[in-house]
């Protein structure tokens, strides 16, 4: 009985305001922005976190990443012709790092240079990394043909290379080109593998692979190409000393990151008397980008709260002039029978109507909107089901809220008063 009374209320409502179609839609309008601009402006943000977090993630989140930097006193230095610029990590510290803390799971030191390549007739040049086997465990990335470098490689001190996938294309190599010589600076080596490419930075981390690389063993790069590197600049050349690039180090549980990274902090200070060095910590990134994505949802979410703002105060305004047109009905169903509250429930369905159909549309609206952007910008994207439900649940209880006392204020109408109503 109770439920088939609240479908026929229900269908009442819909009734009163089809009456009115257009002023129930342009009323609807406020809900229908308020719910579009929440749900679009959730989807980017959430877009941006995941394209951040993604980045993040290809650094390893229990990977530190040491790099070698030029120092205040090498930069100034370097401007200066007879200058050799010495700087940087050294093997010795790959050595500590690895003895020194007992979570360290795994370590790959890294020389990285740029030399001109040549395959067959087709020239380019390539970014040589000298490393390790474990490089493709704390940097993995798909084989797309042939192998990674393996510890017998780095035992022969085989002249053996693995190509990106887009450096490889660039020099026309295929599948069929393993097995081939390369011609990486003066020296040939046996192409074994291509692996997928992967490139870009995350936060102020540059990913340890870029598009265009070429890994070979290590103690290949030294014996071949040395520690000494000569640099081509508009002043001229410039000659560096540097034995490793990088060193990225793997800790075998997530917690104890953020203290390793400290603990080689302060093992490199003792042996860097200039600061030639930085160490990178992705977890600490995320962290930070996690919070930012927090902080950005807030915000957006706020802005686009306060169209939903305006939304329930259009139709407060609406269903008081309602009200005010309605009285005399008012009066005759309170004449009849009526009890107060089934004057309130008659108002705020009325108003739930509204708001929920607006915010129905509202989601349509806020779905397309998120679709052009990355239809016309390639800028991701992403609806979740919480982008979705909250917008929607909000504006329903914004239309109960603004609804209520247009609704209280029907029912305390005097009936006497109100048959008199013109």
């Amino acid at each position: 009985m109770r439920q088939t009374r609240f479908m026929r209320n229900i269908w009442l409502g819909i009734e009163n305001l089809l009456l009115h179609k257009l002023r129930s839609f342009l009323t609807m309008l406020g809900v229908v922005f308020g719910v579009g601009s929440v749900v679009a402006m959730l989807s980017v943000g959430e877009g941006a976190s995941k394209e951040a977090l993604e980045q993040i993630r290809k650094l390893g989140s229990n990977n530190i990443i040491i790099s070698s930097i030029k120092s205040a006193e090498e930069e100034s230095l370097s401007t200066t012709h007879s200058h050799m610029g010495i700087y940087g990590l050294l093997y010795e510290d790959h050595r500590r790092i690895s003895e020194s803390f007992s979570h360290v799971k795994q370590t790959a030191p890294a020389k990285i240079m740029r030399k001109d390549s040549r395959l067959g007739e087709k020239e380019m040049e390539l970014r040589v990394v000298g490393t390790t086997p474990q490089w493709f465990e704390l940097v993995p990335r798909e084989v797309l043909a042939g192998r990674e470098l393996l510890q017998s490689d780095e035992d022969k001190k085989a002249p053996v290379a693995v190509l990106t996938e887009f450096g490889a294309r660039k020099i026309l190599a295929t599948e069929s080109t393993i097995g081939q010589t390369i011609r990486i600076g003066g020296d040939q080596f046996e192409v074994i593998g291509i692996v997928k490419s992967e490139s870009g930075q995350a936060g102020n981390i540059q990913i340890p692979d870029q598009e265009v690389d070429a890994y070979i063993p290590i103690e290949v790069a030294r014996r071949y190409f040395g520690d000494i590197f000569t640099k081509r600049t508009s002043s001229g050349d410039e000659r560096e000393k540097v034995e490793l690039h990088q060193i990225i180090v793997e800790v075998d549980e997530g917690d104890k990151v953020e203290s390793v990274a400290a603990g080689i902090k302060r093992m490199l200070e003792q042996f860097h008397k200039k600061k030639d060095y930085v160490v990178s910590v992705p977890l600490a990134l995320r962290k930070q980008a996690e919070a930012t994505k927090r902080r950005f949802n807030i915000v957006l979410g706020s802005i686009a709260g306060i169209s939903l703002l305006v939304g329930g105060i259009g139709i407060m305004n609406i269903m008081l002039a309602s009200v005010t047109e309605r009285t005399r009905e008012i009066g005759i169903r309170r004449a009849i029978g009526a009890k107060r509250r089934q004057i309130v429930y008659q108002f705020l369905i009325e108003t739930t109507v509204l708001s929920t159909t607006g915010g129905i549309i509202g989601l349509g609206v806020g779905a397309l909107i998120p679709f052009l952007i990355t239809y016309f910008s390639g800028m991701i994207t992403v609806m979740t089901l919480k982008g979705i439900l909250l917008p929607l649940s909000i504006s329903v209880t914004i239309g109960i809220l603004f609804g209520l006392y247009p609704a209280i204020h029907a029912a305390k109408v005097d009936p006497i008063v109100a048959l008199r109503h013109e």
